[in-house]
């Protein structure tokens, strides 16, 4: 057996073990996925009338503003499974069973594969019940099946590259608590971008940090494929985000990983 073909067994039996848990656990699945749902239904039923009378649009009103906030909660939605992948790890950490990987014959980058897989089942998962909500809605968007593939393929990316941010983080975090609670600004990074509203509506200061953050062209891109209204603009800048963030997240989970276990 090649050194290849041992690490994608092993890799394989560790994203089964990630496929379990979750099957066997669902409620954390709907813990993770229920808020993006309650945060959409409250800014669609109770501030959606008043904010889409802002944005215009054909339908106007809560309508529009529905249009408008889903790429913000889709996204919302994958930091929100990726933060659960933290918390899977710090588990793993710090009750013993990677110090018990260790000892075994198994590659070592399997342990890390097998969260990085399960998390981008969960958040595929979850971003198409939250899909199918929006959809039940009211949630219309005029993308053609291309537009539909390509704005999948960016969820995956997305998904992605949060997900090494959060196996890193979990690491570093060295217990279950600190886990929990440091993945947590990126729930709220899609606030702080062009989620909720226009950047050009906030004040200076907030208005740069809003466009020059990661997630304003990832939100951009989603709705701009989603919505019909383009994402040729946006779209470098969000997949060079997520190339930047898994490269250097990969590159601090592996360091962390193979550090001394003693350290």
């Amino acid at each position: 057996m090649t050194t290849l073909t041992h690490a994608l067994g092993d890799s394989a039996t560790m994203v089964r073990r990630q496929v379990k848990h979750m099957w066997r656990y669902p409620s954390v699945t709907l813990m993770l996925v229920g808020m993006p749902i309650l945060m959409l239904l409250l800014f669609v039923y109770v501030f959606g009338d008043a904010m889409g009378a802002g944005l215009g649009g054909a339908s106007g009103g809560r309508a529009a503003y529905l249009d408008y906030i889903v790429p913000g909660i889709l996204l919302m939605t994958m930091a929100s499974t990726a933060q659960g992948t933290a918390i899977s790890v710090a588990m793993d950490m710090s009750e013993g069973i990677v110090a018990r990987f260790r000892t075994m014959a198994i590659a070592r980058v399997s342990v890390l594969t097998g969260h990085v897989v399960g998390s981008l089942f969960q958040a595929l998962f979850s971003v198409a019940v939250v899909t199918g909500v929006a959809l039940l809605l009211g949630f219309r968007p005029s993308a053609g099946p291309v537009e539909w593939l390509a704005a999948a393929g960016l969820v995956l990316v997305v998904s992605f590259a949060l997900t090494w941010l959060t196996v890193a983080l979990g690491i570093a975090s060295g217990s279950v608590e600190n886990a929990s609670n440091v993945p947590m600004p990126l729930m709220f990074l899609p606030f702080l971008g062009s989620g909720f509203v226009p950047t050009d509506t906030l004040p200076a200061g907030l208005r740069w940090f809003a466009e020059y953050q990661p997630f304003t062209p990832i939100i951009e891109t989603l709705r701009g494929l989603l919505m019909g209204t383009g994402a040729a603009d946006s779209a470098p800048l969000a997949l060079g985000w997520c190339a930047a963030v898994s490269v250097a997240s990969y590159l601090w989970a592996k360091k962390l990983y193979n550090r001394d276990p003693s350290v």
